[in-house]
Protein backbone atom coordinates (compact mmCIF):
# COMPACT_ATOMS: atom_id res chain seq x y z
CA UNK A 1 0.00 0.00 0.00
CA UNK A 2 1.31 3.05 -1.51
CA UNK A 3 1.28 6.52 0.84
CA UNK A 4 0.82 9.82 -1.24
CA UNK A 5 3.89 12.14 -1.19
CA UNK A 6 1.31 14.22 0.55
CA UNK A 7 0.77 12.47 3.38
CA UNK A 8 4.47 11.61 3.99
CA UNK A 9 5.13 15.90 3.97
CA UNK A 10 2.10 16.03 6.24
CA UNK A 11 3.35 13.40 9.06
CA UNK A 12 6.87 15.08 8.96
CA UNK A 13 5.79 18.50 9.26
CA UNK A 14 3.51 17.64 12.05
CA UNK A 15 6.27 16.07 13.52
CA UNK A 16 8.91 18.93 13.10
CA UNK A 17 6.09 21.07 14.34
CA UNK A 18 5.82 19.10 17.29
CA UNK A 19 9.48 19.32 18.27
CA UNK A 20 9.63 22.59 17.52
CA UNK A 21 7.01 22.88 20.17
CA UNK A 22 8.65 20.70 22.72
CA UNK A 23 11.80 22.68 22.70
CA UNK A 24 10.41 25.90 22.81
CA UNK A 25 9.96 26.02 26.60
CA UNK A 26 6.53 27.43 26.75
CA UNK A 27 4.39 24.74 27.31
CA UNK A 28 3.03 24.42 30.79
CA UNK A 29 0.38 21.99 32.53
CA UNK A 30 -1.86 19.72 30.38
CA UNK A 31 -0.80 21.50 27.33
CA UNK A 32 2.67 20.24 28.00
CA UNK A 33 1.39 16.75 28.76
CA UNK A 34 -0.76 16.35 25.83
CA UNK A 35 2.39 17.69 23.94
CA UNK A 36 4.42 15.10 25.34
CA UNK A 37 1.80 12.46 24.59
CA UNK A 38 1.39 13.32 20.82
CA UNK A 39 5.23 13.32 20.57
CA UNK A 40 5.56 9.49 21.65
CA UNK A 41 2.66 8.68 19.82
CA UNK A 42 4.04 10.46 15.90
CA UNK A 43 7.29 10.08 16.33
CA UNK A 44 7.97 5.79 15.58
CA UNK A 45 5.61 6.81 12.48
CA UNK A 46 7.66 10.04 11.43
CA UNK A 47 10.63 8.00 11.22
CA UNK A 48 9.42 5.35 8.96
CA UNK A 49 8.09 8.12 6.75
CA UNK A 50 11.39 10.14 6.66
CA UNK A 51 13.04 6.40 5.89
CA UNK A 52 10.29 6.37 2.93
CA UNK A 53 10.97 9.69 1.82
CA UNK A 54 14.30 9.27 1.97
CA UNK A 55 14.17 6.31 -0.04
CA UNK A 56 12.00 7.63 -2.77
CA UNK A 57 14.22 9.94 -3.12
CA UNK A 58 17.49 7.89 -3.54
CA UNK A 59 15.56 5.77 -6.24
CA UNK A 60 14.33 8.90 -8.34
CA UNK A 61 18.35 9.99 -8.03
CA UNK A 62 19.81 7.04 -8.98
CA UNK A 63 17.01 6.14 -12.06
CA UNK A 64 18.40 9.86 -13.12
CA UNK A 65 21.99 8.11 -13.39
CA UNK A 66 20.87 5.05 -15.61
CA UNK A 67 21.71 7.11 -18.43
CA UNK A 68 25.53 7.42 -17.37
CA UNK A 69 27.63 4.87 -19.11
CA UNK A 70 30.06 4.85 -15.95
CA UNK A 71 27.35 4.96 -13.26
CA UNK A 72 24.93 2.45 -14.90
CA UNK A 73 25.91 -0.27 -13.04
CA UNK A 74 26.74 1.03 -9.46
CA UNK A 75 23.39 2.68 -10.13
CA UNK A 76 21.26 -0.25 -10.82
CA UNK A 77 22.73 -2.60 -7.79
CA UNK A 78 21.80 -0.33 -5.27
CA UNK A 79 18.64 0.47 -7.23
CA UNK A 80 17.27 -2.98 -6.74
CA UNK A 81 18.38 -2.87 -2.71
CA UNK A 82 16.79 0.18 -2.64
CA UNK A 83 13.54 -0.98 -4.50
CA UNK A 84 13.62 -4.77 -2.91
CA UNK A 85 13.41 -2.68 0.67
CA UNK A 86 10.94 -0.23 0.05
CA UNK A 87 7.78 -2.46 -0.07
CA UNK A 88 8.40 -3.70 3.44
CA UNK A 89 9.65 -0.17 4.69
CA UNK A 90 6.30 1.03 3.12
CA UNK A 91 3.64 -1.40 4.51
CA UNK A 92 5.55 -0.69 7.61
CA UNK A 93 4.21 3.12 7.90
CA UNK A 94 0.38 1.66 6.77
CA UNK A 95 0.59 -0.20 9.64
CA UNK A 96 1.65 1.97 12.13
CA UNK A 97 -0.95 5.00 10.13
CA UNK A 98 -3.91 2.25 10.68
CA UNK A 99 -6.14 3.65 13.68
CA UNK A 100 -5.81 2.70 16.83
CA UNK A 101 -7.90 0.74 19.33
CA UNK A 102 -7.87 3.26 22.15
CA UNK A 103 -7.70 -0.01 24.37
CA UNK A 104 -4.53 -0.98 22.74
CA UNK A 105 -2.79 0.86 25.54
CA UNK A 106 -5.02 -0.36 28.59
CA UNK A 107 -4.13 -3.31 31.00
CA UNK A 108 -6.37 -6.17 30.72
CA UNK A 109 -8.87 -8.71 32.98
CA UNK A 110 -8.46 -11.68 32.33
CA UNK A 111 -11.61 -14.54 32.29
CA UNK A 112 -11.25 -18.03 32.55
CA UNK A 113 -13.99 -19.97 33.16
CA UNK A 114 -13.80 -23.96 32.86
CA UNK A 115 -16.16 -25.04 29.86
CA UNK A 116 -17.44 -28.49 29.25
CA UNK A 117 -15.23 -31.72 30.59
CA UNK A 118 -15.80 -31.66 34.33
CA UNK A 119 -12.73 -31.65 36.72
CA UNK A 120 -10.13 -32.06 32.96
CA UNK A 121 -11.60 -28.47 32.10
CA UNK A 122 -10.81 -27.32 35.15
CA UNK A 123 -7.25 -28.70 35.12
CA UNK A 124 -7.09 -27.25 31.40
CA UNK A 125 -8.41 -23.73 32.91
CA UNK A 126 -5.32 -23.60 35.21
CA UNK A 127 -3.01 -25.13 32.60
CA UNK A 128 -4.33 -21.75 30.70
CA UNK A 129 -3.94 -19.36 33.45
CA UNK A 130 -0.12 -20.28 33.74
CA UNK A 131 0.27 -19.74 30.18
CA UNK A 132 -0.62 -16.37 30.81
CA UNK A 133 1.15 -15.89 33.90
CA UNK A 134 4.31 -16.93 32.17
CA UNK A 135 3.80 -14.74 29.24
CA UNK A 136 2.85 -11.77 30.90
CA UNK A 137 5.94 -12.68 33.25
CA UNK A 138 8.38 -12.45 29.81
CA UNK A 139 6.78 -9.07 28.88
CA UNK A 140 7.20 -7.46 32.42
CA UNK A 141 3.71 -7.65 32.82
CA UNK A 142 2.30 -7.86 37.14
CA UNK A 143 -0.77 -10.57 37.14
CA UNK A 144 -3.13 -10.35 40.32
CA UNK A 145 -5.58 -12.24 40.72
CA UNK A 146 -9.02 -10.59 41.29
CA UNK A 147 -11.22 -13.75 42.33
CA UNK A 148 -11.16 -17.20 42.18
CA UNK A 149 -13.10 -20.56 42.48
CA UNK A 150 -10.50 -23.54 42.48
CA UNK A 151 -11.63 -27.26 41.40
CA UNK A 152 -10.92 -29.66 44.54
CA UNK A 153 -9.06 -31.54 41.84
CA UNK A 154 -7.09 -28.72 41.13
CA UNK A 155 -6.62 -25.35 38.22
CA UNK A 156 -9.81 -23.41 38.62
CA UNK A 157 -13.67 -23.55 38.15
CA UNK A 158 -13.08 -19.56 37.29
CA UNK A 159 -10.44 -17.05 38.09
CA UNK A 160 -10.35 -13.89 36.85
CA UNK A 161 -7.01 -11.51 37.35
CA UNK A 162 -5.89 -8.12 36.22
CA UNK A 163 -2.54 -8.44 33.72
CA UNK A 164 -1.11 -4.44 33.74
CA UNK A 165 2.02 -3.19 32.33
CA UNK A 166 2.64 -1.63 29.04
CA UNK A 167 0.38 -2.82 25.69
CA UNK A 168 -1.27 -5.55 27.94
CA UNK A 169 -4.36 -5.62 25.65
CA UNK A 170 -2.38 -4.91 22.54
CA UNK A 171 -1.13 -8.39 22.35
CA UNK A 172 -3.64 -9.87 24.91
CA UNK A 173 -7.19 -9.48 22.83
CA UNK A 174 -7.05 -12.12 20.48
CA UNK A 175 -7.28 -14.37 23.20
CA UNK A 176 -10.76 -14.17 24.00
CA UNK A 177 -12.84 -17.59 22.89
CA UNK A 178 -13.28 -21.10 23.53
CA UNK A 179 -10.02 -22.62 23.67
CA UNK A 180 -10.08 -26.56 23.31
CA UNK A 181 -8.03 -29.46 25.01
CA UNK A 182 -7.83 -33.13 23.67
CA UNK A 183 -5.79 -35.53 25.77
CA UNK A 184 -6.00 -38.50 28.17
CA UNK A 185 -6.87 -37.12 31.62
CA UNK A 186 -5.06 -38.57 34.87
CA UNK A 187 -8.37 -40.27 36.03
CA UNK A 188 -8.79 -41.92 32.95
CA UNK A 189 -7.49 -45.61 33.24
CA UNK A 190 -8.33 -46.61 29.24
CA UNK A 191 -6.36 -44.15 27.91
CA UNK A 192 -8.64 -42.52 25.65
CA UNK A 193 -8.92 -39.29 25.06
CA UNK A 194 -11.32 -36.83 26.11
CA UNK A 195 -11.57 -33.27 24.80
CA UNK A 196 -12.68 -30.38 27.29
CA UNK A 197 -12.68 -26.85 26.65
CA UNK A 198 -12.37 -23.28 28.90
CA UNK A 199 -13.46 -19.95 27.88
CA UNK A 200 -11.21 -16.88 28.12
CA UNK A 201 -11.99 -13.53 28.22
CA UNK A 202 -9.88 -10.28 27.60
CA UNK A 203 -11.50 -6.97 28.87
CA UNK A 204 -9.53 -3.44 28.59
CA UNK A 205 -9.03 -2.11 31.80
CA UNK A 206 -11.14 1.36 32.00
CA UNK A 207 -10.02 4.61 33.62
CA UNK A 208 -12.99 5.46 36.50
CA UNK A 209 -13.26 8.73 33.48
CA UNK A 210 -13.81 5.87 30.79
CA UNK A 211 -16.83 4.42 32.26
CA UNK A 212 -19.56 6.80 34.98
CA UNK A 213 -21.11 4.72 36.69
CA UNK A 214 -23.86 6.33 38.35
CA UNK A 215 -24.54 4.66 42.65
CA UNK A 216 -27.95 5.43 42.31
CA UNK A 217 -28.28 2.38 39.38
CA UNK A 218 -26.60 -0.38 41.38
CA UNK A 219 -28.29 -2.88 43.65
CA UNK A 220 -25.53 -4.01 46.15
CA UNK A 221 -26.39 -6.97 48.70
CA UNK A 222 -23.96 -8.51 50.96
CA UNK A 223 -24.39 -11.97 52.42
CA UNK A 224 -21.86 -14.98 53.52
CA UNK A 225 -19.33 -16.18 52.05
CA UNK A 226 -19.31 -20.08 51.04
CA UNK A 227 -16.39 -22.52 50.93
CA UNK A 228 -13.30 -22.45 52.27
CA UNK A 229 -11.98 -19.74 55.20
CA UNK A 230 -13.00 -21.25 58.51
CA UNK A 231 -15.29 -19.97 61.28
CA UNK A 232 -15.11 -16.26 59.25
CA UNK A 233 -16.91 -18.25 56.60
CA UNK A 234 -20.10 -18.42 59.04
CA UNK A 235 -20.07 -15.01 60.92
CA UNK A 236 -19.62 -12.23 58.75
CA UNK A 237 -21.34 -11.15 56.10
CA UNK A 238 -18.15 -10.08 53.72
CA UNK A 239 -19.20 -11.07 50.18
CA UNK A 240 -20.69 -8.93 47.68
CA UNK A 241 -23.42 -8.96 45.35
CA UNK A 242 -23.39 -5.76 42.66
CA UNK A 243 -26.29 -5.44 39.91
CA UNK A 244 -26.34 -2.74 37.58
CA UNK A 245 -29.30 -2.20 37.07
CA UNK A 246 -30.13 -0.44 33.59
CA UNK A 247 -27.49 -3.56 32.34
CA UNK A 248 -28.35 -6.38 34.03
CA UNK A 249 -24.75 -7.57 34.71
CA UNK A 250 -24.45 -8.51 38.26
CA UNK A 251 -20.92 -9.27 39.71
CA UNK A 252 -20.31 -10.94 42.72
CA UNK A 253 -16.72 -11.36 44.65
CA UNK A 254 -16.06 -12.91 48.29
CA UNK A 255 -12.40 -14.01 47.88
CA UNK A 256 -11.67 -10.95 50.56
CA UNK A 257 -12.24 -11.29 54.09
CA UNK A 258 -13.52 -7.32 53.94
CA UNK A 259 -16.75 -6.50 52.40
CA UNK A 260 -14.72 -3.31 51.69
CA UNK A 261 -12.19 -5.15 49.48
CA UNK A 262 -14.82 -7.12 47.84
CA UNK A 263 -16.75 -4.18 47.00
CA UNK A 264 -13.59 -2.48 45.68
CA UNK A 265 -12.97 -5.71 43.62
CA UNK A 266 -16.67 -6.44 42.05
CA UNK A 267 -16.85 -2.64 41.17
CA UNK A 268 -13.58 -3.33 39.14
CA UNK A 269 -15.20 -6.07 37.38
CA UNK A 270 -17.95 -4.83 37.00
CA UNK A 271 -16.43 -0.90 35.01
CA UNK A 272 -14.24 -3.75 32.78
CA UNK A 273 -17.99 -5.30 32.04
CA UNK A 274 -19.38 -2.08 31.22
CA UNK A 275 -16.65 -0.73 28.97
CA UNK A 276 -16.91 -3.67 26.94
CA UNK A 277 -20.41 -3.79 26.63
CA UNK A 278 -19.84 0.05 25.58
CA UNK A 279 -17.60 -1.29 23.37
CA UNK A 280 -19.62 -4.02 21.73
CA UNK A 281 -21.72 -1.48 20.74
CA UNK A 282 -19.57 0.99 19.33
CA UNK A 283 -18.32 -1.86 17.17
CA UNK A 284 -21.92 -3.34 16.36
CA UNK A 285 -22.09 -0.33 14.60
CA UNK A 286 -18.64 -0.42 12.49
CA UNK A 287 -19.80 -3.57 11.63
CA UNK A 288 -17.23 -3.55 8.10
CA UNK A 289 -14.30 -2.63 10.67
CA UNK A 290 -15.20 -5.43 12.95
CA UNK A 291 -15.88 -7.84 9.97
CA UNK A 292 -12.59 -7.14 9.12
CA UNK A 293 -11.27 -7.94 12.71
CA UNK A 294 -9.49 -11.36 13.53
CA UNK A 295 -12.44 -13.26 14.74
CA UNK A 296 -15.12 -11.51 15.77
CA UNK A 297 -14.47 -11.62 19.43
CA UNK A 298 -17.21 -13.38 20.21
CA UNK A 299 -16.59 -15.73 23.51
CA UNK A 300 -18.50 -18.57 22.18
CA UNK A 301 -16.01 -18.77 18.89
CA UNK A 302 -13.44 -21.61 19.42
CA UNK A 303 -10.49 -20.25 18.51
CA UNK A 304 -8.10 -23.05 19.30
CA UNK A 305 -7.22 -26.97 19.88
CA UNK A 306 -4.38 -28.00 21.89
CA UNK A 307 -4.01 -31.49 20.80
CA UNK A 308 -1.57 -33.62 23.43
CA UNK A 309 -1.24 -36.60 21.47
CA UNK A 310 -0.02 -34.92 18.43
CA UNK A 311 1.80 -32.36 20.59
CA UNK A 312 0.29 -29.60 18.30
CA UNK A 313 -1.30 -26.21 19.01
CA UNK A 314 -4.24 -24.97 16.33
CA UNK A 315 -5.64 -21.72 15.47
CA UNK A 316 -8.29 -22.12 13.71
CA UNK A 317 -8.88 -18.03 12.91
CA UNK A 318 -5.77 -18.11 10.87
CA UNK A 319 -5.38 -21.68 10.33
CA UNK A 320 -1.28 -21.62 11.55
CA UNK A 321 -0.61 -25.16 13.52
CA UNK A 322 2.40 -25.58 15.82
CA UNK A 323 3.79 -28.41 16.71
CA UNK A 324 5.62 -27.17 20.21
CA UNK A 325 2.34 -27.42 21.99
CA UNK A 326 4.41 -27.83 25.52
CA UNK A 327 6.56 -24.78 25.05
CA UNK A 328 3.15 -22.68 24.13
CA UNK A 329 1.38 -24.08 27.10
CA UNK A 330 4.76 -23.11 28.99
CA UNK A 331 4.73 -19.83 27.68
CA UNK A 332 7.84 -18.98 25.41
CA UNK A 333 6.05 -20.33 22.55
CA UNK A 334 2.78 -18.07 22.82
CA UNK A 335 4.06 -15.35 20.97
CA UNK A 336 4.70 -16.96 18.18
CA UNK A 337 0.57 -17.24 17.59
CA UNK A 338 0.50 -13.74 19.28
CA UNK A 339 2.85 -12.33 16.60
CA UNK A 340 0.80 -14.34 13.84
CA UNK A 341 -2.64 -13.49 15.02
CA UNK A 342 -1.25 -9.59 14.87
CA UNK A 343 -0.02 -9.68 11.75
CA UNK A 344 -3.44 -11.39 10.37
CA UNK A 345 -5.41 -8.44 11.90
CA UNK A 346 -3.06 -5.69 10.37
CA UNK A 347 -3.18 -7.68 6.86
CA UNK A 348 -6.97 -7.86 6.79
CA UNK A 349 -7.37 -4.18 7.86
CA UNK A 350 -5.13 -3.07 5.71
CA UNK A 351 -6.73 -4.63 2.57
CA UNK A 352 -10.33 -3.15 3.51
CA UNK A 353 -8.84 -0.02 3.16
CA UNK A 354 -7.23 -0.67 -0.06
CA UNK A 355 -11.06 -1.94 -1.58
Amino acid sequence: MQIPPERLDQITNRFAELEARMASGTLEGDAFVQASRDYAELEPVAKIAADVKTMREEIAGLEGMLSDAEMKAMAEEELAEIRGALPEKERALAVALLPRDSADSKPAMLEIRAGTGGDEAALFAGDLYRMYERFAAENGWKVEPVSMNASEVGGFKEIVANVTGTGVFAKMKFESGVHRVQRVPVTESGGRIHTSAATVAVLPEPDEVDVNIDQNDLKIDTYRASGAGGQHVNTTDSAVRITHLPSGLVVMQQDERSQIKNRAKAMQVLRARLYEKMRDEAQGAEAEARKAMVGSGDRSERIRTYNFPQGRVTDHRIGLTLHKLEEVLAGPGLPELVDALIAEDEGKRLAALSE
